[in-house]
């Protein structure tokens, strides 16, 4: 098992940028491929981006290609998303999650952290 722990969020102005974190308990970290995603108020969570368990592969949503990068250090635990040219349509509360086989859709994640809010301001 994995526990998840997001933060850095924050308020941002549009064209800001932010980093989040998500640490993670355990030993096993680095045999999980990890997800961000993102839920703003009356929408469904969608997917933001995801990495391998080795970070040799990633992938993103269109909505965020060329302005998210998301990276991991399996020797801290962590997984990051680094969010440049931020804007409002961004807001929402970021997710990151944990699962054996990489999926671009939430259902097959098995473990998730509690969230952290990004609110970008026009």
């Amino acid at each position: 098992q994995v526990q998840l722990v997001e933060s850095g969020g924050g308020l941002v102005q549009a064209g800001g940028s932010l980093r989040l974190f998500c640490a993670a308990s355990g030993r096993t970290f680095s045999s999980y491929a990890m997800g961000w995603f993102r839920q703003a108020p009356g929408k469904e969570r969608e997917f933001v981006a995801a990495i391998s368990y080795t970070g040799g592969n990633t992938y993103y949503a269109d909505s965020v290609k060329g302005r998210f990068t998301i990276s991991r250090d399996n020797a801290k635990n962590t997984a990051y998303l680094q969010m440049n040219s931020l804007k409002p349509e961004d807001t929402a509360v970021y997710y990151c999650a944990a699962t054996y086989y990489i999926a671009l859709m939430p259902e097959p994640y098995d473990y998730w952290g509690q969230g952290t809010q990004v609110t970008v301001s026009s």
